[in-house]
């Protein structure tokens, strides 16, 4: 039996594409908490990323690091990766830890760090 080797033919190596699943983080460049509430599964890179020569951009051939899809539940997420076949490992995402804040503390005297203006 023929196997190719070419990397653009499916064949076993499409069975190695390995998935990572989660939850984005909040971006911490802005308070807000957009796009931050899907599960996404996006494909982990087969080959390294290299560096053009002529122009110094890192590039890659792998066409499946532009691939992210989103899910609203990770249910569905390991769902459609079960369905395809596709290894998958989920990342759970990690809950804040909410700080008690004050105003009137900026103001008392038992202050760690002086407060000036």
């Amino acid at each position: 039996m023929f196997e190719s080797h070419r990397s653009d033919q499916p064949g076993k190596k499409d069975k190695l594409m390995r998935a990572r699943i989660f939850k984005p983080a909040k971006n911490a460049m802005q308070s807000g908490r957009a796009r931050t509430k899907q599960w996404l599964l996006e494909y982990e890179p087969e080959r390294p990323r290299h560096i053009d020569p002529l122009m110094g951009w890192t590039s890659s051939d792998d066409m499946r690091q532009q691939v992210v899809l989103e899910f609203d539940s990770c249910e569905e997420a390991v769902a459609y990766a079960k369905a395809h076949d596709i290894a998958y490992q989920v990342f759970e995402p990690h809950a804040p830890k909410p700080r008690p804040k004050s105003y009137s503390d900026n103001f008392r005297f038992d202050r760690k760090q002086p407060w000036s203006h």
